[in-house]
């Protein structure tokens, strides 16, 4: 069953119905279903669909020869493409007077092969193509590569493509749709150790527990996310243990770059080369607090990808239960208890999304039209202490904070009035308007009674999407 995705196809075949050359550009992290949306539109169209691999030039000329001539041909015939020149020369002369979708999935694999192909592809386009009834799809998991090689301003083909398409994680509504039978936080559950990521998604089975899938997913050597993060750092990165130590400082707590160095003795610079190619893959992402955009001090370095989040925080200390067919009592015993905790940083982002959402529908007091979390010392106490949501107003200078709590008891009085107390710590030019709050076992009385603008937001009412 093919899920949501419905923005990115009908932009997709806005391009297919005109009769003209058209390019879109189709990139995003491994796993997150690029190949799948293709695959979704191309359905029941006149298509070549071809993937690149792992190998030389001679290899995947082979591939893509035999797709065309699969796809193209009436008949069975025995016709071989002897390059890409002659391959590209046919989808030519076919799309001239044929509709004709053409795809080079995994375009960077085909880059390490021929490493001129996006010139060659600009020629094809400027020369060639550009009077033909074709719709060219170039699509990559590398997403450095899509970026400086196919994206930007110094590429051979830019400003040939029609459209780009960042396919982006499912986000935690899209998220349930994948398991339609499940209570609403153990949707959130699954979308905090998926990340939202359709092919890890896809694996749920909605026959067995949350529980059961967890166990069957991580904490056991058969399952496949056991060893995922190491297959798709393998994949990305040369040098796997320098990438694999600073991922792992990260989900231990070290969240800003001299502290990663400084446990790992390293040079600072080889710490910020390395973030910045987790960054590129949406493993990890920097974090500045709202209001404080341009302190530089005040950067944080997360794990943004739920799995790897997820994997790095419980599966390391697991390994030998794990490989004695114990993970399921691991699970049960040390992981479950605290699955609440653990959702805390998840449940601020997906709140943090909530609240920009209804903000622009115009559900606040507020113009809300940006959000984000705070950090730093409050000089009252000298403490350091953060405010999980902060809505901003930025044209008319007004705010509204907001704290979470995805815990099995209600938010009380104390709760807010810590949060009424941080009042001043942003940007003092922004005037408080209010408070959100959201909790996943509601609230209390006297949250409930309490005077003023204060939304209380409950998990199920994250989910409604009537709005």
């Amino acid at each position: 069953m093919f899920i949501g995705r419905e923005k990115e196809l009908l932009i997709l075949n806005s391009h297919y119905i005109k009769d003209e050359f058209q390019m879109t550009v189709i990139y995003g992290r491994r796993r997150v279903g690029k190949s799948t949306l293709i695959k979704e539109f191309i359905n029941n169209k006149k298509c070549v669909y071809f993937s690149a691999i792992k190998g030389n030039l001679e290899r995947n000329v082979k591939l893509l020869g035999s797709s065309v001539i699969k796809n193209l041909f009436t008949e069975k015939a025995s016709v071989a493409f002897d390059s890409l020149f002659d391959i590209f020369d046919y989808i030519g002369e076919y799309s001239k007077e044929n509709k004709l979708i053409f795809v080079i999935d995994e375009l960077p694999y085909l880059s390490d092969a021929e490493t001129n192909i996006v010139s060659i592809l600009q020629h094809y386009i400027d020369n060639v193509w550009n009077e033909c009834n074709l719709l060219l799809i170039l699509c990559g998991s590398s997403i450095s590569f899509m970026e400086n090689e196919v994206l930007s301003e110094k590429s051979p083909i830019f400003g040939r493509r029609n459209s780009q398409i960042n396919v982006k994680p499912f986000n935690y509504l899209e998220a349930a749709e994948f398991m339609p039978g499940y209570s609403i936080e153990e949707k959130a559950i699954c979308y905090g150790i998926t990340g939202g990521i359709a092919k890890y998604l896809s694996l749920i089975d909605v026959s067995k527990s949350l529980d059961e899938n967890i166990v069957d997913l991580f904490f056991r050597n058969t399952g496949y996310l056991y060893e995922e993060p190491n297959n798709l750092l393998v994949q990305e990165f040369r040098n796997v243990a320098v990438y694999n130590d600073i991922i792992n400082t990260i989900a231990s707590g070290s969240n800003k770059i001299n502290e990663i160095a400084d446990n790992l003795h390293i040079e600072t610079s080889s710490v910020s080369m390395s973030l910045k190619n987790l960054i590129g893959t949406n493993i990890v992402e920097r974090n500045k607090a709202i209001t404080d955009e341009n302190n530089r001090k005040k950067v944080l370095y997360t794990l943004s990808d739920g799995m790897f989040k997820f994997w790095y925080r419980f599966i390391p200390s697991a390994l030998a239960s794990i490989e004695l067919d114990m993970g399921e009592n691991y699970y049960k015993q040390i992981v479950k208890p605290v699955i609440n905790e653990y959702m805390g940083h998840i449940f601020e982002k997906m709140c943090q999304e909530y609240t920009l959402r209804m903000g622009l529908l115009g559900q606040f007091n507020i113009n809300v039209n940006s959000v984000g979390s705070w950090w730093g010392t409050n000089p009252l106490n000298k403490e350091e202490t953060d405010i999980d949501v902060v809505a901003l107003d930025t044209v008319n200078k007004k705010c509204l904070l907001g704290e979470c709590k995805f815990t099995n008891t209600p938010i009380d009085i104390n709760i807010l009035n810590r949060l009424q107390d941080r009042i001043g710590l942003i940007d003092k030019k922004y005037n408080t308007e209010g408070y959100i709050l959201f909790s996943k076992q509601g609230y209390t009385k006297g949250v409930l009674e309490a005077p003023g603008n204060i939304y209380k937001i409950t998990l199920d009412d994250m989910y409604k999407t009537n709005l």
